[in-house]
């Protein structure tokens, strides 16, 4: 795969290695948002059709990607949407725990945090392992070793948000269901970055928020559900989500029934005439790459960075311990983090701190001579 940088609007004079925080928007999804603001100008251009065609193609484009029927798929506003789903349907009582790695996004902890708060279970977060050893495989069994016969939930991102840790997933979902918990993950800093297979994993909820590595919108989201949540109580009560809703002549036949599959968790006003043509553009685009060609172009990338860096005192993890589009540079003094971050400001190279490293994370768009320059900025700052 060659770099792609011509498919987005991204200036030449910066060097964008901050995925993780915001992807842009690609060419093909900023001229279906344009034509998505322009049917919305003209209400005509939106007919009845136009509430559930494009919805149920995002479906389906969705599926591929993760590998899952368009059933499970529900489109939802933000990854805190879908911890809600996930814990106003998941059973808890006093006694039992949930299990998460430490230092995980906020959005996936609060949820739980109240309702362990509220009905007397217990949260654990695993802490990150300390020391020299594989940080992925002792942080991987530090979760399997705190899961156990109490166990209501383990819930955790498919990588460290942080640093790109790989977690073993199949692992930890493997003992969840040996327990009988239920596993919910947050695949936002992978999902099309990093090959995913939702029918080999079988987590109970897959979150994802779109305007990261999907390269679409922000506030627009999806879940994918397994069967133990299939049929559940949504979280809001919309037209959209009951039975017969595309007959619009009898909207006012009420009915108890929910649409078929996870339709039912839809947010209300789901069918964005705005968002989901932005999110249909960008993940055909990404599909049309292949997620392990995304993954393979960014090893790449990482390689290179790995060179640069060699024998200085910025480290990165072994190969393996980390994903190849998100991972994390140590530095030796992290007391010095604001002035490095100053240098590479002014070279206009945007990468994020998080935590007490530098977290770098490129994509397709994104060339060697990126990683050559950011190298040559963190280099200089040691002289």
């Amino acid at each position: 795969m060659e770099c792609q940088r011509e498919l987005f609007s991204l200036p030449d004079d910066q060097i964008y290695l901050n995925c993780a925080r915001m992807g842009p928007l690609p060419k093909v999804a900023q001229e279906a948002g344009i034509a998505g603001v322009m049917n919305k100008a003209i209400p005509e251009n939106l007919p009845t059709s136009a509430f559930f065609a494009p919805v149920e193609q995002l479906r389906e484009t969705i599926g591929r990607l993760v590998n899952a029927s368009a059933e499970r798929v529900t489109l939802i506003p933000a990854v805190s949407y879908g911890v809600a789903l996930a814990a106003q349907n998941i059973p808890l009582s006093a006694g039992q725990n949930i299990v998460m790695p430490a230092d995980e996004f906020p959005s996936i902890v609060y949820g739980w945090m109240d309702q362990c708060r509220e009905i007397g279970a217990e949260l654990r977060l695993v802490p990150r392992p300390v020391g020299d050893g594989s940080v992925a495989r002792e942080w991987s069994e530090a979760m399997l070793d705190a899961i156990d016969e109490n166990t209501a939930v383990v819930g955790m991102t498919t990588i460290h948000w942080t640093d790109g840790t790989l977690f073993d997933i199949a692992g930890i979902g493997q003992r969840a269901k040996q327990v009988g918990a239920y596993f919910i993950l947050d695949g936002t800093q992978s999902i099309c970055a990093l090959p995913f297979d939702f029918d080999q994993v079988q987590p109970d909820m897959l979150v994802v928020a779109t305007y990261k590595w999907c390269l679409g919108p922000y506030n627009f989201g999806f879940a994918v559900v397994g069967d133990r949540l299939l049929n559940g109580k949504p979280l809001e009560n919309t037209w959209l989500n009951r039975e017969g809703c595309e007959n619009f002549s009898k909207l006012m036949d009420y009915t108890d029934d929910f649409r078929k599959g996870a339709r039912r968790y839809d947010m209300g006003e789901h069918p964005n005439f705005i968002s989901v043509p932005i999110t249909q553009a960008s993940l055909g685009q990404i599909l049309k790459w292949g997620v392990e060609n995304i993954q393979a172009y960014c090893g790449g990338l990482s390689a290179k960075m790995a060179e640069e860096l060699a024998g200085s005192e910025f480290q990165m993890a072994n190969p393996g311990e980390q994903a190849k589009h998100l991972f994390g540079i140590q530095v030796a003094d992290p007391g010095r983090i604001p002035a490095i971050m100053e240098a590479l400001q002014a070279q206009q190279i945007s990468v994020s701190v998080r935590g007490s490293s530098l977290r770098v994370s490129p994509n397709v768009y994104n060339r060697p001579e990126d990683m050559t320059a950011l190298a040559q900025v963190l280099l200089g700052t040691t002289r």
